[in-house]
């Protein structure tokens, strides 16, 4: 996607003097102010980069702890090197499946070869993976274009589609072209009038500083509005579709995303307004199945993400301010899970289906459930 008018992609190879190629990703905890790329020297840079969420949104979470093996197996490719270091990859951040799946997935293809032919094969088997994302998403954005003209269609309103959306779920989630924004991002380009209302996303306001610079940058028109103000934009009709990411979504079709999605869910369906999810494959938990949605580990973060607001200040740069009396007891719960019931479909890399068992498998049929089970 773009930055500053360049093409670029979230995270990528960077041999800068003659040195070995390393993962180098945008820091996005410096967004929208500053636009730094960030080297990952080692599999501790990788841990420290999905821990304090220079990097975030579950499929680039993957991506770069596919990386961050690959620089494990680069200083030390003994199995028991590998194993540590994807021990501690996969505890940085407990609720994105992505995580898990991508570490597995490198671990397993390593597993076979010998010491001296791993890092090689790692480095490539990340780039393979980062670039299966990007086909993903794309595949996501044609499914989901096909649906924004359907509903457009369907609004039969002489103005442009009104999306609402919660969090980022742009290419800054993903490794490029992103999961719900994937089809808006298609849609503007293809001439369908678009317009996206985008939750501001407190505490971290991955709306307000995310989203808003990613459409900015694509040319989408967009209005950042307060969180709390979703559910009047419903009520009054001026949203024609809720469209979210996911982080995690079980084989039932229930939505683990970023906390305050089930909140716009619940406005939706009390409004009559249709609420997607866009769903890659590896966000696809198989091993939940119905009524297992609240086994869903559910990250519990810093207090200060809430008792605090960082921002930019001309001539001082970043910083933050507490907003909330000393010593008070803070919650900061990172997300929520949204019932399939609440769900109109998922939108995934395969097309659109019903959020159901049936649905997914319909989709998936390689993965589904036999009848009666669960494996």
């Amino acid at each position: 996607m773009r930055v500053m008018g360049r093409e670029t992609r979230s995270i990528r190879l960077s041999s800068e003097g003659g040195r070995a190629p390393v993962p180098e990703v945008l820091d996005q905890t410096r967004l929208p102010h500053e636009v730094r790329f960030v080297r990952l020297e080692s599999a501790g840079d990788a841990e420290r980069a999905i821990r304090e969420m220079w990097v975030r949104g579950a499929p680039l979470i993957g991506a770069t702890a596919a990386y961050g093996l690959a620089l494990a197996a680069r200083a030390d490719p003994s199995d028991a090197e590998l194993a540590a270091a994807a021990e501690r990859l996969v505890g940085t951040r407990p609720t994105a499946v992505n995580l898990g799946w991508a570490v597995q997935h490198v671990l397993d293809r390593l597993a076979p070869l010998g010491e001296p032919e791993r890092e090689k094969a790692a480095f490539e088997i990340a780039a393979a993976l980062a670039d299966a994302d990007v086909a993903l998403c794309r595949a996501i954005g044609e499914h989901g274009e096909s649906l924004l003209r359907r509903l457009d269609h369907v609004s039969g309103r002489n103005r442009p589609l009104q999306i609402l959306t919660h969090c980022n779920a742009g290419w800054l989630a993903t490794v490029d072209w992103g999961t719900a924004l994937a089809p808006v991002y298609r849609a503007h380009r293809s001439g369908l009038p678009v317009h996206v209302w985008v939750s501001e996303t407190r505490p971290r306001n991955q709306g307000a500083a995310l989203t808003a610079w990613e459409l900015a940058g694509e040319s989408v028109p967009h209005t950042v509005v307060p969180d709390n103000a979703s559910g009047h934009l419903l009520r009054t009709g001026r949203v024609d579709l809720v469209l979210t990411g996911t982080d995690r979504t079980t084989a039932a079709g229930d939505v683990c995303n970023k906390m305050g999605t089930y909140l716009k869910a619940v406005a939706a369906n009390d409004c009559g307004v249709p609420f997607y999810a866009a769903v890659p494959g590896p966000s696809i938990d198989w091993s939940l199945g119905p009524g297992e949605a609240d086994l869903i580990p559910i990250e519990e973060r810093a207090d200060e993400e809430v008792s605090e607001v960082r921002g930019y200040a001309v001539g001082l740069g970043q910083s933050s301010v507490r907003i909330t009396p000393a010593g008070t007891p803070v919650a900061n719960f990172g997300f929520d899970v949204t019932p399939a019931r609440l769900v109109s479909g998922l939108v995934t890399e395969r097309g659109v289906c019903e959020a159901s068992p049936d649905g997914l498998a319909g989709l998936y049929p390689e993965r589904a459930f036999p009848e009666g089970s669960k494996s």
